[in-house]
């Protein structure tokens, strides 16, 4: 048996034999399934809706609106009470003065070109005894007269505007139309008044400073143009024609 080999002592025929027994004795790996576990059921849950929070409406600001002011009342914004006045006493004066009464706010303004010297509550003509408007002329200067009108009432400091009752003198001076015509003066400043007028000095009465307004004037009514006259322009005649008499 030539043919034999020996491999560590064991011939080759037998590890021909033992080789499959000892491949059959080795163990293979197995791999363990699980066992499914059930998931656990979960319970749905109520949701419960989130609330819906409508915001408050915004009421806008109230619109204050100022009140309005108050009508202001027509009258002299000096502040003198009835009998008070302002006089600024000078050495000389550069102009005749010239004085201005106005009814409706019972003033009296003095200037001296275009300063004001002096200005004074009046009491002028009374419902009735209006004092009259206008431009006038110191006509007659006194210091002490009596009235050949009214039942001879004293007029100190008189300084006569018209010949017939009205003029400047000092007076009872209630802040109101009361004389019967003429303008009272208090009596300190109708007597300084006095001093410094001079004869045919300018005194000008205004019902009031504001001016009037101007009438509205009528718009003339348009007239169409006259339409043009038509030209008639006569025919023309032709020229006759004369044919001589044969001859």
């Amino acid at each position: 048996m030539g043919c034999l080999s020996v491999v560590g002592g064991m011939p080759l025929v037998m590890l021909a034999f033992v080789a499959p027994a000892f491949a059959q004795q080795t163990p293979t790996d197995t791999v363990a399934t699980p066992t499914p576990v059930d998931a656990p059921v979960v319970q749905p849950v109520d949701t419960v809706p989130t609330p819906v929070v409508t915001p408050a409406p915004v009421t806008p600001p109230a619109v204050v609106t100022p009140p309005a002011d108050p009508p202001k009342k027509k009258g002299p914004v000096d502040g003198l009470k009835p009998g008070q006045f302002v006089w600024e006493k000078r050495e000389s004066y550069n102009n005749p003065l010239r004085l201005v009464a106005v009814l409706d706010i019972q003033r009296l303004y003095v200037f001296d070109g275009d300063d004001l010297v002096g200005f004074a509550t009046i009491s002028t003509g009374k419902k009735g005894k209006e004092t009259p408007t206008g431009a006038f002329k110191i006509l007659q200067k006194k210091v002490y007269h009596e009235s050949n009108i009214y039942a001879n009432a004293p007029m100190p400091f008189m300084q006569r505007l018209t010949w017939d009752g009205i003029a400047l003198h000092a007076g009872h001076n209630p802040g109101y139309p009361a004389s019967h015509g003429c303008i009272r003066l208090p009596k300190p400043f109708a007597q300084a008044l006095y001093d410094a007028t001079q004869m045919d000095g300018e005194v000008v009465i205004l019902a009031s400073l504001t001016k009037p307004k101007p009438k509205p004037q009528p718009i003339p009514p348009v007239v169409d143009p006259q339409p043009p006259i038509d030209t008639v322009v006569p025919p023309v005649q032709p020229e006759q024609v004369i044919t001589p008499t044969p001859v």
